[in-house]
């Protein structure tokens, strides 16, 4: 019998004419294996196509629920965003689709995974760290950093040449990545920073704030320990209020990002991020922690969350570090629990109020009325000692002036 590979297969045409140069170069059976995050009807006419192009089987493996409670959750929990805006979309979802991979291989005795991920960008380094850490045994393969293949032209040519008729043609579009958290967008003028997105042909998940309603819409998100439970009083999964604020948010212009990031391979990128709903919920979980985590503790947490994000945006997911940086988080979310009201507007997110009966707002002591639990007079000892050592200093460049 001969040896398999696991291919990661997204049924575009970069990793369908893997299919048959695997089957050319390496004589290997090749098992396709696609990752349903909630990409929606990307999936349809997959096998099909796998087959046609020389599969001997595909895998539609469905991992939104674990992709959702395992991976994003932990993150908005975090309040991990990369680089101040980044919220992570397409880093979360490649350890659980490198984890499901591993999984199939293993069914599959397969000697090795392939990945379609180019030589310049994130997802090798994402998708190799992943393999290696659960699989250090299994042989992995990248073509895009050993064939000879540079333009889609040269792909559908190769899949003529090898008997294979796809329905694919060579015209310019985004390159797109897609899941239930976000979408994002490359390509096309956003490679020149110098100009700005076409929205009108780039959105996909909603619409521009300037063509968004005139009326706003007010949203309620309650949590349990910083995990999203019930979108305006009806309990749901996270996926569902994730799904169902997609919906919202992407009405109402909310979440679109145009930013220039550093890769983890050192070279800058330019895109645009759709994340509508992720937006939503990681403001309301902000706005739920302001209420309920001590000032030392919130500004530590920022710190964490910071690096948080830099791990999992360069592929470290399956390491001691960020098991450790998520024991602290969670340990943080034990009282974040309570309910946020938004109003979403032309691409704005407005606070209407948050409660939780654990909050640290005492009315008694922030009022300007003048409480039990807090004397004015206090505060000029407080003052003194807190600037100390400031005046000390002061003094001591005074005399040496002198």
């Amino acid at each position: 019998m001969k040896e398999k590979v696991i291919l990661a297969y997204s049924g575009g045409l970069d990793t369908t004419v893997i299919i048959p140069w695997l089957k050319e170069n390496y004589d290997y059976d090749v098992v396709c294996v696609c990752i349903d995050v909630g990409q929606g009807n990307e999936l349809d006419g997959l096998e099909e196509r796998a087959k046609a192009s020389g599969a001997v089987k595909l895998y539609i493996e469905d991992v939104v629920e674990e992709f959702v409670d395992d991976f994003v959750i932990p993150c908005v929990k975090a309040g991990a965003v990369y680089e101040n805006k980044y919220l992570l979309g397409t880093s979360m979802a490649r350890p659980v689709i490198s984890k499901r991979l591993v999984e199939i291989a293993r069914i599959e005795n397969a000697t090795a995974i392939c990945h379609g991920a180019t030589g310049k960008g994130n997802d090798q380094v994402r998708f190799e760290l992943g393999i290696k850490a659960l699989a250090p045994d299994l042989k992995i393969i990248a073509p895009w950093r050993i064939w000879d293949i540079s333009s889609r032209e040269e792909e559908i040519e190769y899949c003529k040449n090898h008997g294979i008729d796809l329905p694919f043609t060579a015209n310019n579009s985004y390159s797109r990545d897609r899941n239930l958290w976000h979408i994002s967008h490359e390509g096309l003028e956003l490679e020149d920073p110098a100009n700005a997105p076409d929205y009108d042909h780039l959105l996909v998940l909603g619409v521009s704030p300037e063509k968004a309603p005139d009326t706003g819409e007010t949203v309620t998100i309650s949590f349990v320990k910083g995990i999203p439970t019930a979108l305006n009083g009806i309990e749901s999964k996270a996926s569902k209020i994730i799904e169902k604020l997609n919906e919202i948010g992407g009405k109402h212009g909310i979440g679109i990002v145009d930013i220039v990031e550093n890769r983890v391979v050192g070279m800058k990128s330019r895109g645009v991020y759709e994340t509508p709903g992720g937006t939503i919920l990681m403001e309301a979980h902000t706005a739920l922690e302001e209420l309920i985590l001590d000032r030392d503790t919130l500004a530590y947490k920022k710190g964490i969350g910071d690096k948080y994000a830099d791990v999992v945006y360069e592929g470290k997911w399956f390491t001691p570090l960020r098991e450790a940086l998520q024991a602290f988080v969670d340990s943080t979310q034990e009282y974040v629990t309570g309910e946020v009201k938004l109003k979403l507007y032309k691409g704005n997110i407005i606070k209407q109020g948050t409660t939780s009966k654990y909050s640290l707002y005492n009315e008694s002591i922030a009022s300007f009325t003048t409480g039990e639990l807090y004397d004015h007079k206090d505060a000029e000892g407080f003052i003194n000692l807190f600037g100390l050592s400031l005046k000390v200093r002061a003094m001591k460049q005074q005399t040496i002036k002198e």
